[in-house]
């Protein structure tokens, strides 16, 4: 009786297993499919077994479950190659809407996009001095418009995305964010309890490299290097095609490496941080010695000291010059350290890159080994200031196809 009893235990285990087991597998076969849906729409149902070697039975059937599901749509007939026209499929990026924000240390940026990444409505705001709860607040003001203008869709909004400058856990946690004076704050769940839609928190760095990688000049690289260049520097990995975020999720904080042992303390409380010499906070201490402000410390901008040197003010070049330099003193050394195919500067310094271009490449030129200017590529970002909102939108994207695929899964 005994033996009789373990027996049939290891049997409905043994079941429960297979179950299981044909779940991953229908699971990964679907997000495959809906990928090379995604990748090539508009496709047929041949050409999507072709590609992936399922067999046509199983496409066909995890096709219509798709359809069912609204993330995919069907089209007219396509080119023939000699027999019956085919259907062809498309993704429906409209099938619902996602919400990415970049929270810098001055302002906000929010955009939302649909489930291709293509901006549908921006929002922005900017702020100084606040607390905590006052950014909060003016989170949830840029979140409740971007909300508020999404079209009518079959999902709605699928997820939230925000970047944030400083050093987050794989627990979604912002262990310390200097330049906002945060330790241990928990965004995430206050997010999540006011929206009700699942949250993404992310070092803004990587953020950006991600959406560089997604939709910017990194399309076709798998070695990138992000820099995010604000009020401190951040940067993000991408190595051998996958964003790298080390082994607590606390890596890229190259803003704070040190390049200079006798330099001032930085918010971090290391001394002589990169983010000291080449960050905006950077431009506009410069800016103000050299009287661009007028002796008014307000006056000082970034867009104040671009204006001056298209009008050949020889301060003004002179900053630049001098933080296009100690940008290139840090990327060299990343540069030796990670062997990139490509070097992106982004943020909102991005807008500056005609001056500090030219004192970049010539450190570069001078100070990285010959070998290691092999095949490399420095340049700035397209996406200008959307790449962390984008890259944290694609998370939030992402993280609902995967999760919507495993539950449609299991119910069918």
């Amino acid at each position: 009786m005994l033996y009789y009893k373990k027996r049939m235990k290891e049997v409905k285990r043994l079941k429960a297993n297979k179950t299981w087991n044909q779940h991953v597998v229908k699971v990964e076969n679907k997000t495959l499919v809906l990928e090379k849906i995604i990748e090539h729409s508009p496709i047929s149902r041949a050409d999507i077994a072709g590609i992936t070697g399922l067999n046509k039975g199983t496409v066909s059937s995890l096709v219509n479950e798709l359809i069912i599901e609204n993330l995919i749509n069907e089209s007219g007939p396509g080119k023939s190659s000699g027999g019956r026209r085919p259907v062809m499929l498309h993704f429906n990026k409209l099938a619902g809407y996602s919400i990415g924000i970049d929270l810098g240390v001055n302002y906000i940026l929010g955009v939302l996009t649909d489930l291709n990444g293509n901006i549908c409505v921006e929002k922005q705001t900017g702020f100084t001095g606040l607390d905590y709860d006052d950014i909060l607040m003016e989170l949830f003001h840029i979140i409740d418009a971007l909300i508020a203008a999404a079209p009518q869709s079959p999902y709605g909004i699928v997820g939230i995305g925000i970047g944030v400058p400083g050093i987050v856990n794989t627990g979604n946690d912002i262990l310390l964010a200097p330049n906002l004076n945060w330790r241990n704050v928990h965004l995430k769940p206050a997010v999540e309890e006011k929206y009700g839609v699942p949250v993404i928190i992310e070092n803004e760095a990587n953020a950006g490299a991600y959406g560089e990688k997604k939709f910017g000049a990194g399309k076709t690289f798998d070695n990138i290097i992000y820099v995010s260049v604000g009020v401190g520097i951040g940067v993000g990995l991408i190595l051998n095609g996958r964003l790298y975020r080390g082994n607590n999720g606390f890596s890229g904080e190259l803003g704070h490496m040190t390049i200079d042992v006798n330099g001032p303390t930085c918010e971090c409380g290391n001394r002589g941080c990169w983010e000291l010499y080449a960050s905006e906070k950077f431009l506009l201490q410069e800016a103000r010695r050299a009287g661009l402000n007028n002796g008014e410390e307000n006056d000082a901008s970034l867009q104040t000291i671009i204006k001056l040197a298209k009008e050949g003010d020889p301060n003004a070049l002179d900053v630049l010059d001098k933080a296009g330099k100690y940008l290139g003193v840090g990327i060299n050394n990343i540069i030796h350290a990670f062997n990139p195919d490509l070097v992106i500067i982004g943020n909102r310094i991005a807008s500056a890159k005609t001056w500090l271009i030219p004192p970049i490449h010539k450190w570069i030129e001078n100070q990285t080994l010959w070998f290691s200017q092999k095949d490399l590529k420095i340049s700035f970002s397209d996406l200008l200031a959307y790449s962390a909102a984008l890259g944290v939108a694609a998370f939030a994207t992402e993280q609902f196809i995967k999760s919507s695929l495993s539950d449609q899964a299991s119910a069918l």
